[in-house]
């Protein structure tokens, strides 16, 4: 499991700016930044080097900041192998309650997994998945 900061954000202009000028300042490395609005407020999901440190910091600041758990699947950066994990998490009967992925290195992406099971982590191990461990999302390659 990966410890993911969020950041709850006014959807005004500035506001993420803001955050992440927070983060800056107080020294600690994002490594990738998402983010998902609606008309009113944005949800910025961002992995950095320090991110129980980035919540206090961003608290301090006056936002809304908590770090979620979720899990990190290395696949092959290759047509289909998505697919064929969500429907190994449909086959276990896992709900998916968010994911995104994103390119890593040397051919493989990393997709990251919030989901709703406590024993998600070790049915991907048992199935032949590798699981990204924090070293090798909050460091630089």
């Amino acid at each position: 499991m990966l410890s993911q900061l969020t950041v709850f954000l006014e959807n005004k202009s500035g506001h993420l700016a803001s955050a992440c000028r927070t983060i800056a300042q107080a020294g600690l490395n994002m490594r990738a930044l998402f983010l998902a609005d609606s008309a009113e407020f944005g949800v910025a999901r961002i992995f950095c080097d320090q991110p129980d440190q980035a919540v206090k910091e961003l608290r301090q600041a006056g936002f809304m900041a908590k770090t979620t758990q979720v899990l990190a699947v290395r696949l092959p950066d290759q047509t289909g192998c998505l697919a064929s994990l969500l429907e190994f998490l449909d086959e276990q009967g896992i709900n998916l309650e968010y994911g995104y992925c994103f390119p890593h290195s040397d051919g493989y992406a990393i997709d990251v997994l919030k989901t709703d099971g406590d024993q998600v982590e070790r049915q991907l191990a048992l199935a032949g998945y590798q699981m990204v461990e924090a070293n090798q999302v909050y460091q630089p390659n």
